[in-house]
Parts: structure tokens; sequence; C-alpha cells
């Protein structure tokens, strides 16, 4: 198990393979985002994004998708505080194929002693390399349980 006491400020990790359906872009956009460039092709060729794109929030579960199977199996975590400096910088199409790379950039003690928070910022990126969201999250780190006497 990574505790707090085990990650390094500069730690970084890379992980994650998610391929961006059609079908999952507009099923989402019907649920929870309802913007014509998320549901319609027609109207999305229309618009300045030039053809059918996924919502920024959904690009951001999928991005918690991949932490959620390859980042949290074998890491103490207790959740997150938030994030800041979202930033969505391209647009995720259907048939992208999205990746995350994660850079520690600062560990912070709480006043409790049972936990830390790790800053992490993590970079999406397609299958050309480019980056489509930036983010850092605040994420909750537990310490290492003391040992047993």
């Amino acid at each position: 198990m990574k505790y707090f006491e085990d990650v390094q400020v500069g730690e970084t990790t890379r992980f994650g393979r998610y391929e961006v359906t059609r079908d999952e872009i507009v099923e989402y956009a019907r649920q929870f985002d309802p913007q014509p460039f998320h549901l319609d092709e027609a109207a999305a060729r229309a618009s300045i994004f030039g053809g059918l794109i996924a919502s920024g929030w959904h690009t951001g579960a999928m991005l918690m998708r991949m932490v959620c199977d390859s980042m949290i199996p074998g890491a103490a975590t207790s959740g997150a505080m938030g994030f800041d400096d979202l930033k969505w910088l391209e647009p995720v199409r259907p048939g992208d194929v999205l990746s995350v790379e994660s850079v520690v950039r600062e560990k912070l003690e709480s006043r409790r002693p049972d936990r830390g928070t790790v800053k992490i910022e993590s970079r999406v990126r397609n299958q050309r390399g480019e980056v489509v969201m930036s983010l850092v999250s605040l994420v909750i780190f537990l310490r290492r349980p003391p040992a047993a006497p």
C-alpha cells in the first residue's frame, strides 16, 4: 500500500487507455450536458468545433475512470478535496484514445495526524499526444498506521 509518506514530489506516472465512442458522447450529453455540439452531428459540424465533441465534464469522468482503474488500487487514498486550474484545451472526439500523465507537485501536512494532502497535476492526452485536459487534484492520502507493538 502506498501511503502519504511514500509519495515523492516530482514522481511521474503514465497510465490509462480509454477509447471514446460516439454513442457514449451522446449518451453522456443527453443525461448531463445537452448542448447541440455534444448531441447532434449536423449541429456539431455547424459549430465552432466542426464536429461532435465530448462534454468537458465527460472528459473529466473518463479521467476518473482511468484513475480508479490504474492509480487508486494500491494507494491509501481517501478521496479528494477538489481541484485547481481545470482546463479543457482541445476537443475530445469519437475515436480518440485517451491516456493520463500525472506528476506529484506538492505534499501538504494536515492538522489531522492520520493524513496529508497531495497536489497532483494531471494531463489527459489523446492518441496524437495533444493535451486535451489538465487539472491539479488535491488528493487525501492516509498516513502509514503505527506498527503494532
